[in-house]
């Protein structure tokens, strides 16, 4: 596997990752199938995009985003991790994990955070494996089909 910068020739394949996530409802909120465009948002010149890919195919992406608008949290970034259902389980989350914790801190990010809903287990044990920590449980955070979820707030400074 091999880890790299996402370019914009990689916006569809991470779209169609990202809405297997969205479609499984067990790693986000979001309800609302994203397009190629709406990825291309994403490459704003400032948060890192990483892709890994194994034999040329591209099986996950991790990505960052604004964490607040104000300036005194411009170091922080939100975080998400989203790999292809196939290869889940085979270590492609870390591996994603890793290249975005080294790229956010090339960028001049001090920590990355995220939520993560409380029983998803294998998102929470790969965060811990890569040196985050759980910072708490926010309770009933949003509705996902109708039914109230907690997440469990994770960080990680990087310097």
């Amino acid at each position: 596997m091999k880890a790299r910068g996402a370019t914009l020739d990689d916006v569809a394949v991470i779209a169609r990752i990202y809405n297997q996530g969205i479609e499984d409802r067990g790693a986000t909120f979001e309800t609302r199938l994203r397009t190629p465009n709406d990825i291309r948002a994403w490459f704003d010149g400032r948060h890192p995009v990483v892709v890994i890919e194994d034999h040329g195919r591209v099986l996950a992406f991790a990505a960052t985003s604004t964490y607040r608008s104000r300036e005194c949290y411009a170091g922080i970034a939100e975080f998400s991790v989203y790999v292809e259902r196939a290869a889940r389980g085979r270590g492609v989350g870390r591996r994603a994990m890793e290249a975005l914790i080294e790229a956010a801190a090339n960028a001049g990010f001090w920590k990355l955070l995220s939520r993560v809903f409380v029983e998803n287990e294998a998102s929470r044990r790969l965060l811990r494996g890569v040196g985050f920590r759980e910072v708490g449980v926010y309770e009933r955070h949003a509705r996902l089909d109708d039914e109230w979820r907690d997440v469990v707030i994770v960080e990680r400074l990087l310097f």
